[in-house]
């Protein structure tokens, strides 16, 4: 069992949630790092950290299969110690498309990940914290959580769905010592595994060449963390529970 305090982080992938765990080390906390598919790349995560001195660990978690939530909570909270900071950072984004397009099954998928993964997380972690007296929870949020558009049916309910669930467990829990904080991203990360894989190799770095680097057009992964760990520290006199998150040069979600 690590004797630091521990950070769990649900969707580690190479952008925010990696770089979140990787600030957290930082800061202290053994990081449990947890993604859906890519052992190699949740490896070098882990070794990454280690090799500057951080604690982590590493596993493959598929949230939307029966009982895997609740039974990674178990074990890191039985081989790590007291769960103190929850991540969650899962995407919900199934693509562009018109309601024709998108099926029973996308739109389910979308708040399984969502909204429902949330819930299962919340389930089981805020009875330990309440029991504690203290505990945070990170939410990783999407514009579509503010507004919905042509072609984001899933995305923008599931995203909405997640909003109010962020509400609802900080009107319950808040008073109760536990910190939720719903993080809106308003804006495109340089992530190759998100917007990456997305836009594919050579748009993704045409757009970092044209918006991102010495641009700083594009939201750097490791600044976001900063802000992340930032929260997580606050004195409760102060709690952020909403904020948005944009590059300087980005219209805010409002006026565009």
């Amino acid at each position: 069992m690590s004797k630091k305090p521990v950070c769990l982080v649900i969707g580690a992938g190479a952008g925010i949630g990696g770089n979140v765990g990787k600030r957290f080390a930082q800061g202290g906390y053994h990081a449990v790092l947890c993604r859906r598919t890519g052992q190699d790349g949740l490896n070098a995560l882990v070794e990454d950290i280690e090799s500057e001195g951080g604690s982590a660990s590493g596993f493959l978690l598929n949230a939307i299969d029966a009982d895997t939530i609740e039974e990674h909570v178990a074990m890191v909270e039985a081989d790590f110690g007291a769960i103190e900071v929850v991540v969650y950072n899962l995407g919900a984004q199934i693509g562009d498309k018109s309601l024709k397009e998108t099926s029973y099954k996308a739109f389910e998928m979308g708040w399984r990940l969502a909204t429902l993964g949330l819930f299962r997380v919340a389930s089981q972690v805020c009875p330990l914290m309440e029991e504690r007296g203290k505990g945070t929870i990170l939410v990783t949020s999407a514009t579509a959580a503010m507004r919905g558009n042509k072609g984001q049916h899933s995305h923008a309910a599931a995203m909405g769905g997640r909003r109010m669930l962020c509400q609802s467990l900080n009107a319950e829990f808040g008073p109760k010592g536990i910190h939720v904080a719903h993080i809106l991203i308003d804006g495109s990360v340089d992530a190759p595994d998100t917007l990456g894989k997305m836009l594919g190799p050579e748009r993704f770095q045409a757009l970092r060449e044209s918006r991102g680097m010495e641009n700083d057009g594009l939201m750097l992964p490791a600044r976001i963390a900063d802000t992340y760990f930032h929260i997580s520290q606050q004195h409760r006199s102060t709690w952020t529970h909403e904020i948005d998150m944009r590059s300087f040069s980005d219209l805010p979600w409002w006026n565009h």
